[in-house]
């Protein structure tokens, strides 16, 4: 992998893990929320994905792939927002992101390699390896005495018919965590064929599909849903226009870099992001065990090395 297209990745990772910040502060319905950094992906990316539509030659230059690609690719990109936030509304974000994130990129390669006839360079396969072990060693919590105690108590709890103790809350982020990476395995399959077997310019294709997003959301808008749209923009309007700005961004800086690089490398090598996360949940919101946390990041990094190789 060129140093260039190592660099867009690694960018996209940073830019990732601080909207996936920014969306686990969000207040109020998870739908009405997703909505509306949908309208806003789509009014940051449509104005630019236009402009480059035109500079290529207008609307007579347009193939039917790309009407038709990008409005698969919203549909899966849907199912993985809204699993994602129901995700973080029902579990802490320390389960929900890695699982999702950890997820993703195994089933990725598994399909890429399986069924795309993807053969990575060995070395290049083994930084995605250690990619993803020191992925497991960030998100996996150690366990001592103490806490095998209290999640043997919640367990006892949640069969007994109780509430919301941490351990329903930490399976739930499991549960929600593993369909998300099933979204996130989806659209990365998905639209690694767009950019690549189809030939779909990368930025027109996502501007498109953001705009389907928002489209198909709003379909979804019931009449409870619409009420409460002014009052979840006054409560989440920065986080909205953060999302709105750094997702786009991250995902199209990915797509540029699966035109000319295989899906099983870049699908790890994005998922650095769960590092950064982690590092800023630890930084932020004072997460603990920073050691385990060092350790998963330095495996990261000998990883992406290989895989520069």
């Amino acid at each position: 992998m060129s140093s260039s297209a190592l660099a867009m990745v690694l960018v996209a990772a940073v830019l990732h893990a601080a909207w996936n910040l920014a969306a686990k502060a969000k207040r109020g319905d998870a739908y009405t929320f997703v909505w509306w950094y949908a309208v806003a992906t789509a009014a940051f990316t449509a104005p630019i994905g236009l402009g480059q539509i035109i500079q290529s030659g207008g609307w007579n230059m347009v193939e039917p792939g790309l009407v038709w690609a990008p409005a698969f690719s919203a549909a899966i990109h849907i199912g993985y927002n809204l699993a994602l936030q129901i995700g973080y509304d029902r579990a802490p974000l320390g389960v929900v992101y890695p699982a999702a994130r950890g997820t993703g990129p195994v089933l990725t390669m598994i399909v890429a390699v399986a069924f795309l006839s993807e053969r990575p360079g060995w070395w290049a396969l083994a930084g995605a390896l250690v990619i993803v072990g020191g992925i497991v060693v960030t998100a996996v919590p150690g366990r001592n005495p103490e806490s095998s105690r209290s999640l043997l108590k919640n367990s006892v709890a949640v069969t007994d018919g109780l509430s919301d103790t941490s351990g329903s809350r930490i399976l739930a982020g499991l549960r929600w965590g593993v369909l998300t990476g099933a979204f996130i395995a989806g659209y990365t399959l998905w639209d690694d064929h767009s950019v690549t077997a189809l030939g779909q310019s990368p930025i027109p294709y996502f501007a498109l599909s953001s705009v389907y997003q928002a489209i198909f959301m709003t379909v979804g808008l019931g009449r409870r849903r619409r009420s409460a749209l002014s009052g979840s923009l006054k409560s989440n309007w920065r986080i909205i226009a953060t999302i709105g700005a750094l997702s786009p961004a991250a995902y199209i800086l990915v797509l540029t870099v699966m035109q000319t690089q295989p899906v099983s490398l870049v699908a790890p090598l994005r998922e650095t992001s769960i590092v950064v996360g982690s590092l800023l949940a630890w930084l932020i919101f004072k997460e603990p065990r920073p050691g385990r946390r060092l350790i998963g990041a330095l495996l990261v990094v000998g990883g992406v090395a290989l895989i520069s190789v």
